[in-house]
């Protein structure tokens, strides 16, 4: 299935997910500067210019361009009935031919934690993933000691599958991951493993 190079816009009870725009500079940046203390201990560390305007205009034309040329699907959660910017989640890394795959990465504001939000976002990209993109696969992994992230992708459908040593860099260093995943045609039982 090819992907579809129009504008990503997911709907699902609460919020809008939708691609970064540069009118959102202002609420990001304060969401990110307020979430700060929550966000670092669970994030590759961030670049000098991370809430400078340079840097998010970067951002935005990078999710235009990795969205028209299908390597990722980068989105901002926005709440329906107020416009508040709550987070973002990203397919990244998809890969085609007999991969049919892609990764997946999210964050949300320390307000807004807890309130299934990301659950629903989660749910909602993975259906996306599934149903209009004709990925097979969904691979996520956060940080063994990450029981909110861990629980999210458990109560989303993902499975636990394993252990990453040295998988990414977080807050300046190399971290062991352990690794989830969630299958289109998803057959295997419940792995309480991990």
């Amino acid at each position: 299935m090819l992907f579809s190079r129009r504008k990503v816009r997911i709907e699902t009870e609460r919020m809008t997910l939708r691609a970064p725009q540069h009118g959102d500079f202002r609420d990001w940046t304060t969401l990110r500067r307020e979430s700060a203390d929550f966000l670092v201990p669970w994030e590759p560390t961030w670049a000098e210019d991370h809430l400078t305007r340079k840097g998010f205009t970067n951002r935005v034309y990078w999710a235009q361009r990795s969205i028209s040329n299908g390597s990722a699907v980068p989105l901002f959660l926005v709440r329906r009935d107020d416009q508040l910017l709550l987070g973002a989640i990203t397919l990244d890394n998809i890969r085609r031919g007999p991969a049919q795959a892609g990764t997946l990465g999210y964050w949300i504001g320390e307000p807004y934690a807890r309130h299934g939000y990301m659950r629903e976002a989660i749910t909602a990209m993975t259906h996306h993933a599934f149903h209009h993109m004709g990925l097979s696969r969904i691979e996520a992994a956060c940080l063994p000691e990450n029981a909110a992230s861990r629980g999210v992708l458990e109560k989303c459908g993902f499975k636990y599958e394993g252990v990453a040593q040295s998988y990414l860099q977080i807050n300046g260093r190399w971290r062991t991951h352990v690794l989830y995943a969630a299958l289109r045609a998803d057959r295997r039982g419940r792995t309480g493993t991990g």
